[in-house]
């Protein structure tokens, strides 16, 4: 078996996910802007997109080492993993998520120094601990079912309510409900990934939500998870004159919604994963946009 190059480590890290890690800093980023007499707060807006980014690919190098390890990975039809193909040691792997956990463990330190709220170091703490066992340890709560709602709130109350939290001491309501909108876009994320897996993780006992409620009704969640950020838009935009432009990124979340609902193929569900994703960023980035200017 050939051993792991570079660029199987930036495979590895999953760079099409970050998007989930940057919408909601810029959400909550855009919300503190409101409540902010004295402007941007930079230093800790980018420690709170730092302590996301390097959160998202330490989970995804975890998922890549536990799922390698349990055999998950046996019958993959997705992108070749690390661990499950042999192309890295499952050590290496495990260490290589450690060590973005812990960045971003420092990260979240130097957030807290900064902010000077150090009650939030174990909202940090559970953050990596909920990452690890995500598919970690001798019962991932990812294969029972629960891998949407740790992504719902981790990547989208906590990390967009925590930004704003962190830049100016208090939330509004524009900062929850934008967490309530990366969070669903997370859980579609997760979800189509997971439509396509379901007959392979249901060989190797891994019981993932679409595997639970089925193909039919994991399409139809998917939808779901994409309609109501669009819903919440109509909020932003009766209060915010820029914010029906948002709208346009529906250009790319529509053929996410059509692709799922009647695809077939792995790589058809790596399309919308693609594009669901890129919609996340543009709806996240857009609407922060919309909120702050």
């Amino acid at each position: 078996m050939r051993k792991a190059t570079a660029g199987d480590w930036i495979g590895g890290a999953r760079l099409r996910t970050l998007p989930l890690a940057i919408a909601p800093v810029a959400l909550g980023t855009g919300a503190a802007h409101l409540l902010s007499d004295g402007g941007w707060h930079w230093v800790r807006a980018l420690l709170a997109l730092a302590v996301a980014v390097f959160l998202q690919v330490g989970v995804n190098f975890a998922n890549d080492y536990s799922d390698g390890v349990r055999g998950t990975d046996k019958n993959r039809v997705g992108p070749s993993r690390l661990t499950g193909s042999g192309a890295a040691q499952p050590r290496t792997v495990l260490t290589v998520a450690l060590v973005f956990f812990g960045l971003g463990g420092l990260a979240g330190l130097a957030l807290t120094i900064t902010s000077g709220y150090y009650w939030l170091l174990a909202i940090g703490a559970l953050s990596i601990v909920a990452a690890y066992f995500y598919t970690g340890g001798k019962r991932p709560y990812g294969y029972n079912g629960l891998g949407e709602l740790f992504v719902f709130v981790f990547f989208g109350l906590v990390a967009t309510v925590g930004t704003t939290f962190t830049q100016v001491g208090t939330v509004n309501i524009e900062s929850w409900l934008g967490g309530v909108a990366a969070g669903l876009f997370a859980c579609a994320v997760l979800m189509v990934n997971n439509i396509r897996d379901i007959a392979q993780d249901t060989l190797s006992g891994k019981r993932t939500l679409a595997v639970l409620v089925g193909t039919r009704a994991a399409r139809i969640l998917f939808a779901i998870f994409v309609a109501v950020p669009y819903l919440i838009l109509i909020f932003f935009s009766i209060f915010y004159v820029k914010a029906p432009l948002v709208y346009f990124s529906l250009l790319s979340g529509l053929p996410a919604v059509v692709i799922t609902l009647t695809g077939k193929t792995a790589p058809e569900f790596i399309l919308a994963l693609k594009l669901t994703s890129f919609t996340a960023l543009v709806f996240g980035v857009a609407l922060a946009a919309a909120i702050a200017f």
